[in-house]
């Protein structure tokens, strides 16, 4: 019998875009579904991707869903990945690394940013930007945490093994 998937406030996703006749608008709102369960009570929800820069904004009405991919923790090559977490009180933390600049966004709840040698604590309107440093998200509260990422293809630092493209920082092979 599989864990049963916790019950959190669905994401609302708007995307905007052109039509053929290059007016703008919306076109896609509704809910994020991307979702993804890396542990017992957390979940991560895709919500949109690129895979090269500058990105294609082409337009027109017919687009490929980019919230819509299978990815790992780390974008495509030259590319990004925004996914928000939801991360449950006593979460179970995986130290791990990207080649990323990451931009952190604290929405609800407070989280708690662990590295090698120093632990950052954030509350909801807090923001981060990490630089591919090692580190694990774990929420030590006493509610769940909400919390948006915006992670940037970098060049990589020769420090240490960064997670592969393509494997989640929740995968047991992950590296540490």
């Amino acid at each position: 019998m599989s864990p049963e998937k916790p019950h959190y406030p669905p994401i609302r996703r708007v995307v905007t875009g052109h039509t053929k006749d290059k007016v703008a608008k919306a076109i896609l709102d509704g809910p994020a579904t991307n979702e993804k369960y890396p542990g017992p009570g957390t979940v991560s929800t895709l919500i949109w991707s690129t895979d090269e820069m500058p990105a294609d904004i082409s337009v027109g009405d017919q687009f490929e869903d980019m919230g819509a991919r299978i990815l790992g923790s780390p974008p495509p090559p030259n590319g990004t990945r925004f996914a928000v977490i939801d991360f449950p009180p006593g979460n179970s933390a995986v130290m791990h690394r990207t080649e990323t600049v990451d931009y952190v966004i604290v929405l609800s709840g407070e989280i708690e940013m662990d590295m090698d040698d120093s632990t950052v604590k954030l509350k909801a309107g807090d923001v981060m930007v990490q630089r591919g440093t090692n580190h694990a998200w774990v929420n030590r509260g006493s509610e769940r945490a909400r919390v948006a990422f915006v992670l940037v293809d970098a060049k990589p630092l020769g420090i240490g093994h960064a997670i592969s493209r393509g494997v989640s920082a929740s995968e047991p092979a992950a590296p540490r």
